[in-house]
């Protein structure tokens, strides 16, 4: 029986941050997806994986980016990359948010991300706040697809991975969970997912 919805943030609940890259590398003569390969070269290590971490700080991030881009063929420095990375709040998955919470659901926000929420624009905030439980890798120094990110969110709704059906838009963030026993939703798009997340739980999500 699901009790618990778990919900990226950036490319779910916001939009992607994927868009942003393939836009400046567009206009920048670079070859599609070259920031997203860049970030899989290495992952568990690499300068975005240790951001997200908080194993080092901007500047240094900075310069690590543009280390590993520079070697892939095209120098980038990773204060550019977190100029890109925040995208715009899909009211429609919002909305699913709280009507999950009023169906009585419980929900969590599982997110790698750089910066702490004090730091966060206040829009982002408020859709924050609507969760139970929130998960950000740059608090606890671990991130997903680590399985103690998971652990972390199943103990702080003090549920099974078998309650729980987690969304996130990418399948390497899927995989462990999936095979923790959570049920996973990869989100392609938010009407994609709503439909997905409303045949799991047997409700409507929208009007």
């Amino acid at each position: 029986m699901i009790t618990s919805v778990l919900f990226d943030f950036g490319g779910v609940v916001l939009s992607s941050p994927f868009d942003a890259f393939n836009e400046f590398e567009e206009a920048n003569g670079l070859p599609p997806d070259f920031i997203r390969t860049i970030n899989t070269n290495n992952p568990d290590d690499n300068a975005w994986a240790k951001f997200e971490r908080r194993d080092v700080d901007p500047a240094e991030f900075d310069e690590l980016f543009a280390q590993e881009s520079e070697a892939a063929g095209h120098r980038i420095g990773g204060a550019t990359i977190l100029e890109l990375i925040h995208g715009k709040i899909r009211p429609e998955m919002v909305e699913a948010i709280r009507r999950v919470k009023a169906a009585g659901l419980r929900t969590a926000c599982l997110t790698n991300n750089f910066r702490p929420s004090s730091e966060s624009p206040p829009e982002i905030l408020e859709v924050m706040a609507l969760f139970d439980e929130v998960v950000e890798s740059s608090k606890v120094g671990i991130r997903k697809p680590e399985v103690r990110f998971y652990e972390i969110a199943l103990e702080k709704l003090d549920i099974d991975a078998s309650e729980a059906v987690f969304l996130d838009d990418l399948g390497i963030n899927l995989k462990p969970a999936r095979a923790m026993g959570m049920t996973t939703i990869k989100v392609l798009n938010a009407d994609q997912a709503l439909t997905d997340l409303e045949a799991v739980l047997g409700i409507s999500l929208r009007d």
